[in-house]
This record gives C-alpha cells, sequence and structure tokens, in this order.
C-alpha cells in the first residue's frame, strides 16, 4: 500500500488532487508540504508547476494497517495486506498468500485474536469504536457458508426428531451467522447457553 508520493501540476490543489489519485483516497485523509511554489513567469518563460509531496493521515483505518502489515513483515510471511473496504465505521483488511493457515488457526481462533489487536491499535485514542475486520484468503466467507450449512443440518433434525440440538462451541461472530441463518428456517428457534469461551447456540422446535 503506497503511503506518500510526490506530485507537480500548475497549481498546488491540482498537483495534491494527483496525488490523491495516485494514493487511491480523498484530499480529507491526506497531509502535505510544497516543495516548490509554482511560477508564471513571463510570456510563458521560466514557468515551472508546483511540487507537493502528499502522504497519508494516521486514520484507524491506516493504524489497523499498519499493524497487520508489521506482524506479517516479523513473521516473515510471504503474504499482501490490502483495505478492501472503508468508511467512517470501520474497515475490512484483507491477507492473501500462501501457507497462511498459521495466521487462521483451529476454527479462526488466531484470526480472531489478530483481529481483535488490529481493533485495540484502531481505536488507540478513540472516543467512538471503529470497527476493524480482519480476512486470511477468504477463510471468512468460508466458513460463514460452512456454519449455515450446519444451520440448515442440524434444523432438519430439529423437525425431524422434535428435540433440541446444541452446536459446539462458537465465538460471538459465529453465533451470529447461526442465529442470522435459522431465523429463516420456519419451525425452528435458537438460544445461547454457556460463558466465555464454551457459549454455544442450542436449535430448538419452535413452540406454538
Amino acid at each position: 500500500m503506497l503511503k506518500e508520493t510526490v506530485a507537480t501540476a500548475k497549481t498546488i490543489e491540482l498537483a495534491v488532487s494527483a496525488a490523491c489519485t495516485e494514493l487511491g483516497v480523498t484530499p480529507e485523509e491526506v497531509e502535505y508540504t510544497v516543495l516548490e511554489e509554482p511560477k508564471k513567469g513571463i510570456l510563458g518563460i521560466g514557468a515551472s508547476d508546483a511540487k507537493v509531496s502528499v502522504s497519508l493521515k494516521m486514520t484507524p483505518a491506516l493504524k489497523a494497517y499498519e499493524f497487520i502489515e508489521n506482524i506479517i513483515k516479523n513473521m516473515n510471511l510471504d503474504a499482501s495486506v490490502e483495505i478492501v473496504e472503508k468508511d467512517e465505521e470501520g474497515v475490512t483488511i484483507a491477507i492473501n498468500g500462501g501457507n497462511l493457515g498459521i495466521l487462521i488457526g483451529r476454527r479462526g481462533d488466531v484470526l480472531d485474536s489478530l483481529q481483535y489487536l488490529a481493533t485495540l491499535a484502531a481505536n488507540i485514542e478513540k472516543s467512538s469504536f471503529y470497527r476493524v475486520t480482519v480476512d486470511v484468503q477468504g477463510y471468512r466467507e468460508k466458513r460463514a457458508e460452512t456454519l449455515r450449512g450446519v444451520a440448515r443440518r442440524m434444523s432438519e433434525k430439529v423437525l425431524k426428531y422434535k428435540r433440541s440440538f446444541a452446536l459446539e462451541p462458537m465465538n460471538a461472530y459465529e453465533r451470529r451467522i447461526i442465529h442470522s441463518e435459522c431465523q429463516n428456517i420456519a419451525g425452528v428457534t435458537t438460544r445461547s447457553i454457556g460463558e466465555g469461551a464454551d457459549r454455544k447456540i442450542v436449535i430448538s422446535p419452535e413452540k406454538k
């Protein structure tokens, strides 16, 4: 990810705009230093463009990105880090490369820890909460689809045997996926039981 650049144009404003285009950000997300003022010259002779140095402001999204980037570098992993989605409320950071299972862990536990730490980095000195989502090689969507399948299969068992079934312990993110999928299945209801790492979902027949 390019974080700073130098650009030239007829005016300072146009130079900053060109730099923002190269960086892929808006003018509100950068700060700049004028290296050379534009000169009109006399009858065009001696005229020169403005030259500016433009760099990204240290936003919550950039703090999270740099945290992840440093982790990857310190672990000597052959991987790329990219901001794939960003707004005022949060950012989604994707990590791609080969043999990155170490960043995912068992059922995504390492990935969840990485995301938690990146969230802490993004929210330093910030009064309101800024959401950070970290994904590795599309793991989260693959895992989400797997969980949706689990929700559908277990719901079929609930409807067939007219009894409740408890799923394995899951984190809050995964439980939300199960709850959401079961809401689309007529005849079943869900609830969470347990505390902390042992918290899990129970799928039950809906009482009429």
